[in-house]
């Protein structure tokens, strides 16, 4: 495996004088796989949010504009992002093929690729993402924790690539950065995201239009879904935590499709005196729960994510636990409490 360190791309176009030849050679590398590359493959984690699908879309219209052609495969996603530019060329399916290049984006680990039997059997991987917990598990990887959002990165890459930022990419890759911002709001963002929205803006992207659409509009099953969410909610450790469910029933009984539990989470977390959001949400399979957790200031959710197999960022993370509803809540709250020790 190449583990090649992540670079601070925006230091480097500032000051292209004291650029390091290693960190020079990173992008070199990820260049040269993709230019010696016939036939490439794009993939994120499962219930990609709109940042894996931001930064999905725009490595695929990044490649088409160099004149290399690839697939994109999420087998689904909430249908509140077919708006996006090149969302109608994202297959729900893949021929049994090899590829020669498969490209990762916005996923920490194998386990949560979509797709990893295709990515596995690549000649050559490439991983392009921001979470501190990622696994370093492609022949190239590129991680940046430091960035708000894995379409922040896209954007710099771009630019050292002379890519042009057209108003379609600038779209794609906006919604990667207002969507993992929460609209600008969370932590973690720096001087370059504001920058770097600026200059799309100038591009021509509708940055209003594109706000309401990702983070302002919702479908009726998400509505009926956060109902449930807030009439089932429980306020433990004083308040400090929040925990709520939706059941696979519920999801049948609201007509729900991919991607309407999105934004369910967050619901706790602006509620006064919570710390900890915790919200699960019951597979298709029926054995396991996902859950995703988020807080305000001092408790690291991925830290407890981790210790179940998943992970994530400080204030947003996930994992998988199997059980019913009551005893995946016993290990969950087990250890958020722990957590305020």
């Amino acid at each position: 495996m190449k583990i090649i360190k992540p670079i601070d791309l925006n230091k480097f176009l500032k000051n292209n004088k004291e650029k390091d030849v290693e960190e020079n050679k990173t992008l070199t590398d990820i260049s040269e796989k993709i230019k010696e590359a016939q036939n490439i493959a794009i993939f994120t984690h499962e219930s990609p949010d709109g940042d894996a699908i931001g930064s999905t879309l725009s490595v695929y219209l990044a490649l088409k504009q160099i004149g290399k052609e690839a697939k994109m495969y999420i087998p689904e996603y909430s249908r509140l992002f077919n708006f996006l530019p090149g969302a109608s060329e994202i297959k729900n399916k893949l021929d049994d093929e090899e590829f020669d290049l498969a490209i990762s984006v916005d996923c920490a680990n194998l386990k949560r690729l979509v797709g990893k039997e295709y990515f596995e059997n690549a000649k050559e991987t490439i991983v392009i993402d921001h979470h501190e917990s990622n696994d370093m598990y492609g022949d190239i990887n590129y991680v940046d924790s430091a960035a708000p959002a894995c379409a922040q990165i896209l954007v710099s890459i771009l630019q050292y690539y002379n890519v042009e930022i057209t108003q379609e990419l600038g779209t794609t890759l906006l919604t990667g950065i207002i969507t993992d911002t929460g609209g600008f709001k969370h932590q973690g963002i720096t001087p370059e995201t504001f920058e770097f929205a600026a200059e799309l803006l100038r591009k021509g992207v509708d940055v209003s239009t594109l706000y309401s659409k990702v983070l302002e509009t919702r479908t009726r099953a998400n509505f009926e879904l956060s109902k449930r969410v807030s009439e089932r909610m429980e306020f433990l450790e004083d308040g400090k935590i929040a925990f709520t469910y939706i059941t696979k029933q519920d999801e049948i009984e609201t007509n729900a499709e991919p991607g309407d539990h999105e934004g369910l989470v967050e619901i706790a977390r602006s509620i006064e005196g919570v710390e900890v959001s915790v919200f699960i949400r019951q597979r298709d399979d029926e054995e396991y729960y996902k859950v995703s957790m988020r807080s305000k200031n001092n408790i690291n959710v991925s830290d407890i994510c981790y210790l179940f197999g998943g992970g994530g960022h400080i204030r947003a993370a996930g994992c998988l636990i199997k059980g019913d509803v009551e005893k995946v809540k016993e290990k969950i709250i087990k250890e958020t409490k722990k957590a305020f020790q």
